[in-house]
């Protein structure tokens, strides 16, 4: 009888629910849903405690809709708007309101009535609009957090650019028979006017870019060797580190000697020029400050290092000398003091591959030796490291990049590898790889794109690792662009 009224009525009604327990209802007009939704209430007392009561052993549970599991149906993806907090006592309403707006755009700030005129939080016409979901953090095309308006726009930011590509060869290599597999050597450096100096044996030779023509500097003789070369900034002038301990300044365009200078009582390892001064390190764990304008051999002397000297460089000012020793100190001097005003002595090794930033002031890059293996970044203001990266090898030398903030490194024992590194995230850019024995030496064009390493394999490595520098457009071709500009709109009009 009871399953012919179901049948009737055309509801499919569980056991025990009848007809007249069900009732439709409309929401109140005052609902923010009324245009929207319709509930269904049930009216029987007894029938509510049937469908919630667990203890009910074999009678059937159901309810009015479905609700699936919220871990996994991602609501974070539809747009709702969550209901704010009331506001504290004597808070800006008005401020919160534009400063969201400003923030989020303007169709998150209609969200929010003004004071005083109804619901703080009454929804839009978009209030379940579905969002896009962005992509995971690991994904190269992630959006950015600011770019994104936070999620209420749909439209997909443009992708990052692709990672500059760097060549894994050298595209030339030469010989460069008797350069010495010695780590506290600096035989390579490439002038500003394009002439690439090399130390082998007892000779200099001098190798011209544009055209490779090879020039014989000079010959020191059976009982000397060459153990460092520096050019001026200029580019017209190189000294020479002897074994002997003799620093030599020559003329590089007429290849004739210009002044022989004394002070050292074992070899020069290192030189750094500043604009009118030659500093030398030497294993007599001395740096003497030359002056090619007096006839005194040197006109001071810097104490401080315990072992041989073995890096050395001037900031761009001229200001600052760093110097880096087998001692594994890093030392950096003022220019008028004879005391050192850093001692750095984190590293644990030899400290000989020292580079100051030309894109900041101040800031201080160092390598150390096998026992080390590590890049530091200082800023010399406060003597504070800034960075410690573990390269995993020995590091022979860095160079900064003027081009771009970028900077490379060379190193020996395992690798014997080539690194370029993007500052300030430290993120590798190339990894190159060729040498066989470590890559004691390193040089920059002066154009900043091309490097050449040496090496105990006796080999010379030309490597493209950096891009050009953009030229900047000039004020007057905008002008020139502006002018052109009027010109067309009157002619059209």
């Amino acid at each position: 009888m009871e399953s012919s009224q179901r049948r009737k009525s055309g509801l499919n009604l569980p056991a025990g629910m009848n007809e007249t327990s069900l009732r439709l209802e409309t929401s109140s007009p005052s609902s923010p849903c009324s245009s929207s939704f319709r509930s269904i209430s049930i009216s029987s007392p007894r029938m509510i405690s049937s469908l919630s009561s667990p203890s009910s052993s074999k009678s059937t549970i159901c309810s009015d809709r479905f609700i699936p599991c919220r871990s996994s149906s991602r609501l974070h993806t539809f747009g709702l708007m969550e209901k704010e907090s009331p506001a504290k006592e004597g808070g800006n309403e008005a401020y919160c309101r534009i400063l969201k707006s400003e923030l989020f755009g303007s169709d998150f700030g209609s969200c929010f009535s003004p004071a005083g005129q109804g619901s703080p939080m009454s929804p839009n016409k978009n209030m379940l609009r579905f969002k896009t979901e962005h992509s995971g953090p690991n994904s190269p095309y992630s959006p950015s957090i600011l770019g994104h308006d936070s999620g209420f726009s749909s439209e997909a930011s443009t992708p990052p650019k692709p990672p500059r590509k760097v060549p894994k060869t050298p595209h030339k290599v030469l010989d460069a028979p008797s350069l010495q597999d010695d780590f506290y050597l600096n035989l390579v450096d490439w002038s500003s006017q394009n002439v690439l100096a090399v130390g082998l044996g007892t000779c200099v030779y001098l190798w011209t870019a544009s055209n490779s023509k090879v020039t014989k500097l000079c010959d020191l003789g059976p009982n000397d060797s060459v153990c460092a070369v520096q050019w001026t900034r200029e580019g017209s002038y190189i000294s020479i580190g002897t074994n002997l301990g003799q620093v030599q300044v020559w003329d590089g365009t007429k290849c004739k000697k210009v002044r022989t200078m004394g002070g050292h009582q074992t070899r020069t390892g290192v030189l750094a020029w500043n604009s009118r001064i030659l500093s030398s390190g030497s294993r007599d764990r001395n740096i003497l400050q030359h002056d090619l304008r007096v006839s005194s051999d040197y006109v001071s002397k810097l104490v401080g290092h315990k072992s041989e000297v073995c890096g050395l460089k001037w900031s761009h000012d001229d200001r600052e000398l760093a110097s880096g020793g087998n001692d594994n100190q890093l030392l950096v001097w003022n220019q008028h003091s004879q005391q050192p005003i850093l001692k750095l002595t984190e590293h644990t090794a030899a400290v000989k591959a020292i580079a100051w930033s030309p894109h900041q002031s101040n800031l201080l890059a160092s390598g150390g030796g096998t026992a080390d293996r590590c890049i530091r970044f200082w800023n010399t203001t406060n003597g504070h490291q800034l960075n410690n990266i573990d390269t995993g090898s020995q590091v022979c030398n860095l160079s900064w990049s003027k081009n771009v903030n970028e900077i490379v490194s060379t190193h020996g024992y395992s690798q014997n590898q080539i690194m370029v590194w993007k500052y300030p995230s430290m993120a590798k850019v190339a990894t190159l790889t060729g040498h066989s024995f470590r890559v004691l030496y390193l040089a920059m064009s002066p154009d900043g794109q091309t490097i050449v390493t040496g090496a105990g394999d006796e080999t010379l490595r030309f490597w493209n690792v950096f891009p050009s520098v953009k030229t900047p457009v000039s004020i007057i071709t905008i002008q020139h662009t502006v002018q052109f500009y009027k010109i067309l709109k009157a002619s059209i009009l």
